[in-house]
């Protein structure tokens, strides 16, 4: 592991952007830059499309270490280059940004209220060509509907389970167990969870460091405890589908919890803007989740 990537991710201040739409999102995701589904005609030009748009991102002024600590990457994203290098190698070295990489292969369907992550075969050989790219951290993703006590024990042991395999791996994971936030009982379904991830992180060794990916809570400052625990290198929060206006406020009511959106990054941008308006546009997104997150 990189010390200096490690220190700053634990102490920087910033927020993490999350580039790793993958496969089922990313028709959506083109379709917010203003990319039709007519305007590619298999898998392989979609994701030359969505590679187009990161590489705007990534490449625009903006996207530097002074707002920003990591970036998410899409295993695609991972294998493809930016300016000459490898995409994690561009952001380390030339934006001095912590390239981490999303590893779940999607959502297995609902049970107990919640939905597991399905398997990831091949996970081992996954990492080891992270490693080999040079990639810092992983990211995996779970959701939680309903307050199933059962359902949300599953979610947290599945993914502390595979977090361990990663951590044997040498990179740091970071555990997505994503409360929906459209669930009627979403503060219900924290405090379930918060209780659940306390009892996993208690457990974990001294050289096991993990980090949070969590939905806003509900009730502000109720992720403390988590923020704090001397094993969690960060808690970062996903929009989750609010407007990034309303994530941004909901976020900065929260002290010490960092943003990863995904969608509230890219939002206004578009492929018909010029270089200039589409610099301008992510700059003033930047500019305000690294605001909402430095609280």
């Amino acid at each position: 592991m990189n010390q200096e990537q490690f220190d700053l991710v634990k102490n920087g201040k910033g927020f993490i952007a999350a580039l790793d739409q993958s496969g089922g999102s990313t028709p959506k995701a083109l379709k917010l830059y203003g990319v039709s589904e007519d305007q590619y005609s298999n898998e392989e030009e979609m994701y030359d499309l969505i590679h187009e748009m990161r590489t705007r991102v990534m490449t625009a002024p903006s996207f530097n270490s002074d707002s920003i600590l990591g970036a998410i990457l899409f295993e695609q994203t991972m294998d493809r280059e930016v300016e000459g290098k490898y995409t994690s190698d561009y952001l380390w070295e030339e934006k001095g940004v912590v390239p981490f990489l999303k590893v779940d292969k999607g959502l297995a369907d609902e049970e107990d209220g919640v939905q597991l992550m399905k398997p990831i075969p091949n996970l081992d050989e996954l990492l080891q060509r992270a490693n080999e790219r040079h990639v810092f951290g992983t990211k995996m993703r779970s959701v939680i509907n309903e307050p199933n006590p059962n359902g949300i024990r599953r979610v947290v042991e599945q993914q502390f389970e595979v977090a361990k395999q990663i951590l044997a791996a040498g990179l740091v994971p970071i555990i997505e167990p994503e409360v929906n936030i459209h669930s009627e009982n979403k503060e219900k379904c924290e405090e379930i969870l918060k209780q659940e991830l306390l009892n996993y992180l208690d457990g974990l060794s001294e050289d096991q460091n993990i980090m949070l990916k969590l939905s806003i809570p509900t009730v502000d400052n109720y992720y403390r405890e988590l923020i704090e625990h001397p094993r969690v290198v960060r808690v970062v929060a996903l929009s989750g589908g609010y407007s990034r206006k309303v994530a941004n406020e909901k976020l900065a009511a929260n002290q010490g919890l960092i943003a990863s959106f995904s969608r509230g990054l890219s939002e206004g941008v578009s492929a018909s803007q010029s270089d200039d308006e589409f610099n301008a546009a992510i700059e003033d997104s930047i500019q305000t989740i690294y605001e909402a997150s430095i609280t």
